[in-house]
């Protein structure tokens, strides 16, 4: 873990997507941050202890979900399938596929495998997935205020965790996409896919893979937008949590509404063309009983430094 010391920064921005305004000044104290995304050896070591069988191994109670399709009420997980051609960007569907048996072990599905991917991030974790290894290893899962800080690296105001130039002098910084999504990626940044933890430079605290590779989880329950800032230094959040934080999920009531958690960072999926997320103002929406091929998470523990 790398020790991040906190202060107060300005979150958020006025310059993209809707969801990242208002930019608002918080503040958070220090804390401990795992350096990586938590891996597939990270995980499967937690397996191996707990016998743990994550929420995507698991047949859907049908009765906790009234009027689904049988097809859907079985073991499965949402993968990322490339298109063969130039697809219409106003349907995920032709990219997103639900797939039978997709799991953080076999992350495409049946016939996938993550023997040479020990070291990449694992994925397809739900929310209950990631407060179970989060308990077992004795940590947290960030706020989103904590985890925008600890991206920032201390580059307050910057666009980019490493500056404002997206790839400064013809260097790639992170794992995103190039070419045009979904159906071209020329991987001119040397990967297709999740890549492993350590494969770019940390940031200036010391932390690997905060922007692309894949998106984290926090905390944090979404709201569609930040509150406004206060006008006042005395009236700065300290330590602010995300709206309905006493909200938890409750399977017999999904068919009325699938809470959401906060997630941030951007992953391999995030192009120029489609979905400039690649940086740490950036956030979305993810519902607590989804998993993903792109989605992962790491943990901190909050305290003050030894």
């Amino acid at each position: 873990m790398a020790w991040v010391p906190g202060g107060t920064f300005l979150m958020g921005s006025n310059h993209h997507y809707p969801e990242e305004a208002p930019a608002h000044r918080v503040t958070v104290d220090g804390f401990w941050m795992d350096t990586r995304p938590v891996t597939n050896a990270d995980f499967a070591e937690f397996v191996r202890e707990t016998g743990y069988v994550t929420f995507c191994e698991k047949t859907p109670d049908a009765a906790m979900y009234p009027g689904a399709k049988p097809e859907m009420l079985q073991p499965a997980s949402v993968v990322f399938v490339k298109p063969t051609h130039r697809v219409d960007l106003r349907n995920p569907h032709r990219w997103w596929h639900f797939i039978p048996g997709a799991n953080w072990r076999q992350p495409q599905g049946p016939g996938s495998s993550i023997k040479n991917r020990r070291d990449h991030p694992v994925v397809h974790v739900a929310w209950s997935d990631v407060q179970a290894y989060a308990k077992w290893a004795g940590k947290k899962i960030p706020t989103e205020a904590e985890w925008e800080f600890a991206a920032r690296g201390g580059q307050d105001g910057l666009e980019y965790s490493w500056g404002d130039e997206l790839v400064p002098a013809g260097k790639h910084q992170a794992n995103i996409w190039q070419g045009e999504f979904p159906w071209q990626n020329t991987g001119d940044d040397g990967h297709e896919g999740t890549s492993a933890v350590d494969s770019f430079l940390p940031n200036e605290y010391g932390l690997y893979d905060m922007i692309g590779n894949v998106w984290e989880w926090t905390v944090d329950w979404y709201a569609p937008k930040h509150p406004e800032e206060k006008q006042k230094a005395c009236c700065i959040p300290k330590n602010p949590r995300g709206p309905l934080e006493d909200q938890s999920f409750d399977p017999r009531m999904a068919h009325l509404k699938i809470p959401r958690k906060v997630m941030k960072g951007g992953s391999h999926l995030c192009a120029p063309n489609y979905c400039r997320r690649y940086r740490p103002a950036a956030r979305m929406a993810q519902p607590v009983d989804t998993s993903t091929s792109h989605l992962g998470f790491r943990c901190i523990v909050r305290g003050e430094r030894s």
